[in-house]
């Protein structure tokens, strides 16, 4: 497969009207496939991500993020209080496959916009809602923002050390994760309707992301008389897993253990300490700081690259605990080819990741950066008639 070979969504259009991380995440998945992406953008500023800054970097007038998140795509500048422009809208949806909204409850249905209106326009339309809450209960007027969905699922009591308090995340988690979650709904009906000749509502929510997110160990939680996570107080790496099981500081930097017997680990670190816990491995549970204790002790005399050199070819799971200089620089990262540098006409360049999936061998790229607002306004409505 080469670089001008037809991807698998080639000739779809998708018309996209959200705005910050989950839906122009799904969106971007599709562009990144081979979709044609048309944004929906205010005239008035845009998309309100151009100005959600991660830091004082700003880059052709627009935040890093919504660089990042917006690359490949095309803008069109509608305003949807204007009833000829929300016409021709209305219009392009009639040539659209998919369109996909993440408007505050309520929002959409007062545009005319839900998806028996635009179902009525276009049936075979794949229509997306990402909401933060659902459609229905006491959170839907609530603010649908990842910090917050974090908070209500219980995803932050698996994070951190036990005396720590709840630890969110530090990524954007439920909305990458919906955002997840609708292409993979999207991807869905655009087959069912290439069996049915009928378009599909596909809806998800920042809290059923993160519930689903969690179905591991929420499970666990469920069938074991539904007993509260306990984290390790040190050195923690998973509510539920026993020790040796986190990160442990080396001489030079960081070395992260995962499932291990005691006894293995005991002989090949030559801990005596661990004496005590070799021959029951329920003390791997019950005394898991106490044995996590011991382990740091002695991971703190030698640097990460004797250990690994003891514990790799023992066939142990570890690896080094890399920062993002060192990830950047390491061949194992080269050689996935997960970088790329995008442009615009007027002189902007990013660099940024690229689709994280290989198709035939080969990982498509999009060498288009995020556009300006209603940078193709013109161009889309000559196109369409609009």
């Amino acid at each position: 497969m080469t670089e001008t070979a037809t991807l698998p969504l080639d000739g779809l259009i998708v018309l996209d009207m959200s705005q910050f991380l989950s839906g122009p995440y799904c969106s971007l998945r599709l562009a990144d496939l081979g979709a044609r992406v048309i944004k929906i953008e205010r005239p008035d500023g845009g998309d309100l991500s151009r100005r959600l800054y991660l830091s004082d970097t700003e880059i052709g007038g627009d935040s890093t993020i919504f660089h990042a998140i917006n690359r490949g795509k095309e803008s069109l500048a509608i305003d949807m209080k204007n009833p000829s422009d929300l016409a021709a809208l209305k219009k392009l949806i009639g040539s659209a496959d998919v369109v996909i909204q993440n408007f505050r409850p309520g929002v959409i249905e007062r545009l005319g916009l839900d998806y028996d209106a635009v179902r009525a326009i276009n049936p075979r339309i794949v229509y997306a809602s990402i909401s933060g809450y659902g459609d229905e209960g006491p959170w839907v007027a609530r603010p649908g923002q990842d910090l917050l969905a974090q908070a209500r699922s219980g995803v932050m009591w698996l994070n951190g050390d036990e005396g720590q308090g709840p630890v969110p995340f530090g990524l954007a988690i439920a909305d990458m994760l919906a955002g997840a979650a609708c292409c993979q709904g999207i991807l869905a009906g655009l087959v069912r309707r290439g069996i049915s000749g009928q378009g599909m509502h596909v809806q998800t929510s920042l809290m059923e992301a993160l519930v689903d997110f969690q179905f591991e160990v929420l499970t666990t939680h469920l069938n074991d008389g539904r007993r509260t996570p306990k984290r390790s107080d040190f050195r923690s790496a998973h509510a539920y897993l026993s020790a040796p099981y986190g990160v442990y500081e080396a001489k030079d930097g960081w070395l992260a253990i995962a499932m291990t017997p005691i006894p293995r680990l005991a002989d090949l670190m030559e801990i005596e300490t661990l004496a005590a816990y070799r021959d029951d491995a329920k003390l791997a549970f019950t005394q898991r700081d106490t044995i996590k204790r011991l382990i740091a002790e002695k991971v703190a005399t030698k640097t990460v690259d004797e250990w690994l050199a003891v514990l790799e070819q023992a066939d142990i799971w570890c690896a080094r605990v890399m920062d993002w200089p060192q990830l950047l620089s390491s061949e194992g990262f080269r050689v996935l080819d997960m970088l790329q540098t995008v442009t615009r006409d007027d002189g902007v360049s990013i660099e940024t990741t690229r689709l994280p999936l290989r198709l035939n061998g080969h990982r498509p790229g999009r060498p288009e950066a995020a556009p300006l607002v209603g940078a193709h306004s013109d161009a889309i409505r000559k196109e369409f008639d609009l």
